[in-house]
């Protein structure tokens, strides 16, 4: 099973871009939804960072406050290693579990989704790595709007990834999201004939994801509805070979 990368800046749209796949039949795996579930009440993973960061990160449910968890990684390069150390691990074997059971159900394709893909240097493990771009002043509108944060907020946001200029040179294939939802479904469109290869073109009913937000964003935390990533996490059904 071919398995590509999916990235792009904070309000490019990439999160979009994944839906829109798996409305094709593309199952998307998500490193955000995987961040989350390591760190599910209760599971070893939270254990693991109450005990390096106390208490004082959790909320009032015994759940992790992804907002005082960002503020403290943020504040301290040390820190947020120490949180990746936790983290990285235990979101890699869950990634590999469900990369073998996205297989076994038929897919060839399938996409990981990672905010941080090349600040990670996780290009080498992707068949290839597709880049979701847009205008930065576009992209602060849309955080603006979507967040409710100050412009200033959004930039601290955008100054711990890489230039964009930077990740269009190391991708594989780009988008530009600059325009509508009609303009991004038909740049999606052409990545699955043109590039993944994937049809024939199908669209199902919209698929409810997770939204993408991860402790490295720094980004407002959400419940994730059940079902998750890919639908062990909910990836849809392997397209039939034959075209009817």
């Amino acid at each position: 099973m071919d398995v590509y990368g999916l990235t792009g800046g904070i309000g490019s749209g990439k999160s979009a871009v994944a839906d829109l796949l798996e409305q094709y039949g593309v199952p998307v795996v998500s490193a955000d939804e995987l961040a989350r579930v390591v760190v599910a009440r209760g599971s070893e993973g939270l254990a693991r960072v109450v005990e390096a960061f106390g208490d004082g990160v959790l909320d009032d449910r015994g759940e992790l406050d992804r907002r005082k968890m960002a503020s403290i990684v943020f504040q301290d390069p040390a820190k947020r290693q120490q949180l990746e150390g936790i983290l990285h691990p235990r979101i890699r074997e869950r990634f590999e579990q469900v990369l073998d059971a996205i297989e076994k159900s038929g897919h060839a394709v399938a996409v990981y989704e990672v905010p941080l893909l090349f600040e990670k240097n996780l290009q080498s493990d992707m068949k290839a790595v597709i880049l979701v771009t847009a205008d930065e002043s576009i992209r602060i509108q849309r955080v603006c709007a979507r967040d409710g944060v100050t412009e200033a907020e959004v930039r601290a946001r955008m100054a711990v990834q890489l230039p964009e200029d930077v990740k269009r040179k190391r991708a594989d294939y780009v988008i530009v999201n600059d325009g509508g939802p009609d303009d991004l479904r038909r740049e999606v469109e052409f990545l699955l004939a043109r590039f993944l290869r994937v049809g024939p073109l199908r669209p199902t009913a919209a698929v409810t994801r997770a939204p993408a937000v991860a402790i490295e964003t720094g980004a407002p935390a959400e419940p994730m509805p059940s079902g998750g990533t890919a639908r062990l996490f909910g990836f849809p059904p392997a397209a039939p070979a034959d075209d009817e």
